[in-house]
């Protein structure tokens, strides 16, 4: 069965044109098939307010109306895509720039409204997150993606999925990532690898050397229960083991400088459940 590397990247990164620049060449010098994945870094939040359009978070998550879909659109699938694209192409990789709607490749569902506990209010409230959009179990079209892959093309997906019924949905870069992987595992020994700014999963966040190589259930478990690990890396931890469980080989968390370790199998911290 031949390998893939499904990659997503961190807004983070996006952000500091230098350091993408680094993990572009970085990607781009990666052996086999690979699929990437990006956010949208702070980007659209700066045009949304130049153009005086209130971007809304609630507990982490963007509310998506109308006008706010124009400009992640805008963002994320055109200006960011984009440049990547032309940075990938620079290296001599043959990327190809993608949203869900391409090839109806990733459809979604919008999200409906849900009740969330508010920190702020310390109470119950009703969100209508708007034009976000959720995935289900066959949302990412395989049989389109392996033929993309097949065909030499590295194929690089920004947030933005459809409903098959004609409207652009904003949804979660990590989210895509795992669906990816999930569903290119039964054609190819699929691992998923999350890049973001630290070197992985670490005991002390504010220590880089505290880096944990190797993490199965077991590990998981105690260190949840020693309170080892932070409590904003556990909603990650626990969608990656949820992806192990649904056939992708391993998941790798790390810092995206630090790509070109990956073939080395020296990156980051590595999940699996040996």
């Amino acid at each position: 069965m031949k390998s893939l590397n499904v990659i997503k990247i961190g807004g983070n990164v996006i952000d500091h044109p230098e350091d993408l620049k680094k993990f572009i060449t970085d990607f781009a010098g990666l052996k086999g098939h690979k699929i990437l994945i990006h956010g949208g870094g702070k980007i659209a939040t700066k045009l949304a307010a130049d153009l005086g359009i209130r971007s809304q978070m609630v507990e982490g998550r963007r509310i998506t109306d109308a006008e706010s879909l124009k400009v992640v659109t805008m963002v994320y699938a055109g200006l960011l895509n984009k440049n990547i694209v032309a940075g990938l192409q620079q290296e001599k990789c043959n990327a190809i720039g993608l949203s869900g709607a391409d090839g109806n490749l990733i459809r979604a569902k919008r999200r409906p409204v849900k009740e969330v506990f508010s920190t702020e209010k310390g109470e119950n409230i009703q969100v209508d997150y708007g034009f976000a959009g959720d995935l289900k179990e066959d949302s990412v079209d395989h049989k389109g993606l392996s033929k993309l892959l097949e065909a030499g093309f590295t194929p690089v997906f920004s947030a933005i999925t459809h409903d098959g019924e004609g409207q652009l949905l904003n949804t979660n870069a990590d989210t895509i990532a795992s669906a990816i992987a999930i569903a290119m595992a039964g054609e190819y020994e699929t691992s998923l690898i999350y890049c973001f700014e630290k070197a992985g999963v670490l005991k002390d966040v504010n220590d880089e050397d505290s880096l944990i190589r190797t993490i199965d259930p077991h590990a998981y478990n105690e260190y949840k229960r020693q309170d080892v690990i932070s409590e904003g890396m556990i909603p990650k931890l626990d969608n990656a083991f949820e992806a192990i469980n649904q056939g992708v080989k391993d998941v790798y968390i790390g810092k995206a400088g630090a790509l070109s370790q990956l073939d080395e199998q020296n990156f980051g911290t590595r999940l699996n459940i040996n």
